[in-house]
């Protein structure tokens, strides 16, 4: 068990397991209570987005997942999940990060740290992955850490944060959640993109009421792009 300063919150800290998800949608169904958090210094099969995997080094990344009990829809849950990742990055190493829609958070254009979750008995699981100490990644992955951008925090201060913008970002109110993600985004609004998962490329203009990404075609259509994320078009 690591020290860390989550007084009355129940925190399950493993050397190393599977995956954090798996681990938590066992006591979520088992009926643990909300804000439940499951932490390893390694996972042998870390979860990430669209079934791919997370890389997860023993002791170099912050890998958690979180049980919520009063879940938003998403993806207003994700945009929030992933403001909360950018908060508790900026206020534990003072590094300012970007979001790329819906919830990836940026350093420098790369990815430092990534978000999923999944419904089980009626909780959400939310998954965070956040690479802390790496110096090296698999080349098929465009990636950085904290450390390669110039921060060491100590991953138990990052994930005092880490719960505590959970908390505050996903009881927030959509219109405050919009909001938010429009001030910390580039690609919110005026970035030509590529959705991910459909033929769509232009230029985004804000979120809808949803949350969902408003991308304004070369023909002059709006297309609202509803998942698989976006990356930017050079």
């Amino acid at each position: 068990m690591q020290p860390y300063n989550l007084p009355g919150r129940t925190v399950h800290w493993f050397e190393s397991i599977g995956s954090t998800m798996t681990v938590a949608a066992e006591l979520a169904h088992q009926g643990c209570v909300h804000g439940t958090v499951v932490v390893a210094d390694e996972q042998t099969a870390g979860i990430g987005r669209h079934g791919h995997s997370w890389h997860s080094p023993r002791g170099a990344g912050l890998y958690v997942s979180i049980v919520l009990r009063h879940p938003k829809a998403a993806p207003m849950l994700m945009l929030a999940l992933g403001l909360a990742t950018r908060e508790a990055i900026v206020e534990t190493t003072g590094l300012q990060s970007d979001l790329r829609w819906p919830n990836d958070v940026l350093l420098r254009g790369r990815k430092c740290a990534g978000v999923i979750s999944q419904i089980d008995d009626g909780a959400i699981i939310a998954g965070i992955g956040i690479n802390v100490s790496q110096t090296t990644f698999p080349e098929e992955i465009d990636a950085t850490s904290l450390l390669l951008a110039g921060a060491t925090p100590r991953r138990e201060d990052l994930l005092v944060n880490l719960a505590h913008a959970v908390d505050r970002w996903s009881s927030a109110d959509a219109t405050a959640i919009l909001s938010g993600f429009e001030a910390a985004s580039s690609f919110a609004r005026g970035r030509r993109v590529r959705a991910e998962e459909r033929a769509i490329e232009g230029i985004t203009q804000g979120l809808d009421g949803s949350g969902f990404l408003i991308v304004r075609q070369d023909n002059g259509q709006d297309a609202t792009i509803l998942a698989g994320g976006v990356r930017p078009c050079c």
